[in-house]
Formats: C-alpha cells, sequence, structure tokens
C-alpha cells in the first residue's frame, strides 16, 4: 500500500500562514491537526448535503447541479430562518445590525 506524504501539505500550510502574516492578516485558522481547525466548514457541508444533495438528487446534469447549489447558497446566506437570530433570515439581521450600530457620519461618502 503506498501512502501520501504529508510534507507537502505542511510546507504549503507554512508557507500559507507566512504569506498572512507578510499581508498583515490574521489567520482564522487552528494549528495544523487542531480538532476545531474545520469545524464549522464541515457542520456547513453536512448541512449542504443533507438539505440539497442528498434530499434533490439524483443530480443529472452538471448545469443543474450548479444552478441548485447557487441557489441554495442564496437561500442560505439570505433567506432561511435563522433560530440563533430570533427567527429572522441573516440579510435581514444583518441590516438590523447596521441600522442600530452606524450613524450618518459612518455613511459618509459611500454608495
Amino acid at each position: 500500500m503506498l501512502l501520501r506524504s504529508i510534507e507537502p501539505g505542511q510546507y504549503t500550510s507554512i508557507r500559507y500562514a507566512d504569506r498572512l502574516r507578510d499581508a498583515g492578516i490574521a489567520a482564522s485558522i487552528g494549528s495544523v491537526g487542531d480538532s476545531f481547525d474545520n469545524a464549522m466548514a464541515e457542520a456547513l457541508n453536512g448541512t449542504f448535503k443533507a438539505e440539497l444533495i442528498h434530499r434533490h438528487g439524483p443530480w443529472r446534469t452538471r448545469t443543474r447541479t450548479e444552478f441548485a447549489i447557487v441557489e441554495w447558497i442564496d437561500w442560505y446566506n439570505a433567506a432561511r430562518l435563522h433560530s440563533a437570530l430570533g427567527d429572522t433570515p441573516p440579510i435581514e439581521h444583518e441590516a438590523d445590525w447596521y441600522l442600530r450600530n452606524t450613524t450618518p457620519a459612518d455613511t459618509v461618502g459611500t454608495n
């Protein structure tokens, strides 16, 4: 049995972290092998697969699948009711947050 070497991934991670640091960007990732590193992404992937891919498949064409994914992402980001947000859609919650947390001076010069 041949096993894939993990060294290239480690070097990529080091280069990636170095690049972020050089650009003055704080990484939002954990250390290599950190069990919390991808927990949120994995939870979203599980939701996506359960709610769209498995529930509405089988998918007959790549084009139809891509359109369904774009529609699901739009629904997920904008229209779904989110219990942690008081059963309001994320886009509505964000708009309300900006109304409460910005002043007219914050928006001067923005269009």
